[in-house]
């Protein structure tokens, strides 16, 4: 395994997830060969100094791989305009990356599937973006990994020659779609991915995942995938920035290392078939739906207590 990818990880204010991410990080059996970049983003309000402090504290003391770099910025990004700049950064001096938030799981054979899967694909212009999150699929029928149009943000990889086609400009990116494009791109219609985009333009998110997704759709560019997750969120608990209080994507992560991968550089139908159907069954009958609702009430309101 030469050329190993380096390894970015956006911290903020969660001292406890943060620690999770790395000591599962610690465990991958690349961890020691692999050079780690911690981008920790400055307190937006003075009641998160404090947290952002102890995080601080947290990454300070890492040891376990090639290397540990500390970038600490003094004032706050944001999460979206942080990953931004920390991947085109290391894409820059490595032309490679594997990204990782501060709440995330991983299997110990993450590291080696995104350094396997950067090689096998490197000069495969199609293939723009690996995933290592998966929803819970029926994997009975599925292969071992498979290539697909969404991409994932919840740890990702992806080379410099991808990554020169992020088009952070959300008007560019929204007049290029027509109702046909807006439907593939939505899963026939299955995801809100176009309401993102819309909600992104409005103001009401500041997501860099869904603009990417869509300058990969646009640019007819395809994602690798495992068909069981390597990674696990942690961060639905409410304290993310994006993600309330949901256990609809909680999974188990697969224990094995991923030894397959797909030779035809083209969306697996059967996978592709097999999310959709996850998509439209995700939020489960009415029943379900109003107690997932209650029970995301009932959190809001206590840890506000």
């Amino acid at each position: 395994m030469q050329n190993l990818a380096p390894i970015a990880l956006f911290v903020y204010n969660r001292p406890q997830h943060t620690e999770r991410t790395i000591k599962f990080l610690q465990q991958n059996e690349l961890a020691e060969q692999s050079h780690l970049y911690i981008f920790s983003d400055g307190a937006k309000t003075d009641q998160d100094k404090e947290k952002v402090a102890a995080v601080r504290k947290i990454i300070k003391k890492i040891d376990g791989f090639k290397s540990v770099k500390v970038i600490e910025s003094k004032n706050n990004a944001g999460l979206a305009n942080s990953v931004i700049a920390g991947v085109s950064q290391l894409v820059e001096e490595y032309d490679q990356v594997i990204v990782f938030e501060d709440d995330l799981v991983t299997s110990p054979h993450t590291l080696a599937y995104f350094n396997d899967a950067l090689n096998r694909y490197r000069k495969e212009e199609k293939v723009m973006h690996i995933g290592a999150y998966m929803y819970p699929l029926k994997t009975e029928t599925l292969p071992q990994s498979f290539f697909y149009r969404a991409a994932t943000s919840w740890g990702w990889a992806t080379w410099g020659r991808a990554w020169k086609n992020f088009e952070p400009n959300i008007d560019l990116l929204l007049k290029q779609f027509d109702k046909k494009k807006r439907a593939t791109f939505s899963i026939d219609n299955k995801m809100n991915f176009w309401k993102q985009m819309q909600e992104f333009k409005k103001g009401k998110n500041n997501s860099w995942a869904i603009r990417w997704y869509a300058s990969i759709f646009l640019k007819g560019g395809i994602t690798l995938n495992p068909s069981q997750s390597l990674v696990n969120n942690i961060g639905h608990d409410g304290t993310g920035v994006h993600s309330g209080i949901n256990d609809i994507y909680n999974v188990i992560i697969n224990p094995k290392p991923i030894t397959e991968f797909p030779a035809v550089i083209a969306e697996d139908p059967i996978a592709y078939a097999a999310i959709k159907n996850f998509l439209i069954k995700r939020k489960g009958n009415m029943v379900m739906r109003v107690r997932r609702f209650v029970k995301e009430k009932l959190t809001q309101y206590f840890s506000k207590e």
